[in-house]
């Protein structure tokens, strides 16, 4: 990264920190740094793209350290994942940010929602595959459970523990505590042969790694909208986006129940058999017909 670019982002950091993510203005971003509105928006088109970037400017530097922890060391040994998760933690304790996460969580942005969510299952997804190393391939069935509900012991053990403690937070007891429980869980889970999320479920929202993209049920549903404005003002628009709604709603998980295969493939057909909507559509409309491909395997 240029150093004038991380100079913004750090001076932003910094402010953001002291006045909170909201209460910071551009102008205040402009006379902390130093540089001119121009400069600035070269790099950055907004606030939310900005604090997007300090967020992957931060979580990467810290993924570099935590792997640099298993380096020479047996992947399969428990204490060094307690060791990546306790790195994991003091960064965002040194950068504030949890409190940065949390104030922005609710902010009504589409580009910065879809960014918290695919973090949020980056960090399950890690989760996920340090367990495959320590538990076995054996367990694999019952450990997106397991790293769900790991997740969750440790991130409310925090809340309320740090509420109890006058904010002060003991990071190596509250892992130790976690992780402890968690080993029992996957014990009991294995043993009971109970399993709650399904790992080819979790294929559909969990990007592998490497790959920069959304979800699929994510995806779908910006794939929907893209086609939905190309269709805008059509003679057919209302019936077009009414079968492109329905197919959107039947991938989304929202309902309970696994897609039903035979609508959604009847809905496409009616699509494909539309004149209007073949005149007007093209790649967004064979990148939809893919992500469904993928999302039904």
């Amino acid at each position: 990264m240029k150093d004038r670019k991380l100079h913004v982002l750090t001076c932003a950091h910094k402010l953001f920190i002291e006045k909170g993510f909201q209460a910071t203005s551009i102008q205040d971003i402009l006379d902390e740094s130093g540089i001119a509105k121009g400069t600035l928006y070269n790099y950055f088109s907004s606030k939310n793209e900005l604090l997007i970037a300090l967020f992957k400017t931060l979580y990467k530097k810290m993924e570099k350290e935590r792997n640099d922890l298993l380096i020479g060391q047996d992947p399969s040994d428990i204490n060094i994942f307690i060791k990546q998760f306790e790195l994991q933690m003091e960064t965002n304790r040194a950068n504030k940010l949890i409190s940065l996460f949390e104030e922005v969580i609710f902010i009504n942005d589409s580009e910065l929602k879809d960014f918290i969510q695919k973090s949020q299952l980056r960090m399950l997804r890690w989760v996920h595959q340090r367990f495959l190393e320590i538990f076995g391939e054996e367990k694999r069935e019952y450990l997106w459970d397991c790293a769900i509900m790991y997740l969750g012991i440790l991130n409310h053990g925090i809340r309320y523990y740090t509420m109890t403690h006058d904010k002060k937070l003991d990071i190596h007891k509250v892992v130790q505590y976690s992780v402890n429980r968690l080993v029992k869980i996957v014990e009991d889970v294995a043993e009971s042969g109970e399993v709650l999320v399904e790992a080819e479920s979790m294929a559909r929202w969990v990007p592998q790694e490497g790959e920069n993209e959304l979800p699929l049920p994510h995806a779908i549903a910006h794939a929907v909208s893209d086609l939905k404005k190309n269709l805008s003002g059509g003679a057919d628009y209302e019936r077009l986006a009414e079968l492109l709604d329905f197919i959107q709603q039947e991938l989304s998980g929202k309902n309970g129940t696994a897609p039903r295969r035979f609508l959604v493939e009847s809905a496409m057909e009616s699509l494909r058999g539309n004149k209007d909507f073949a005149s007007k559509v093209g790649a967004d409309w064979t990148n939809l017909q893919e992500l469904i491909e993928r999302y039904m395997k």
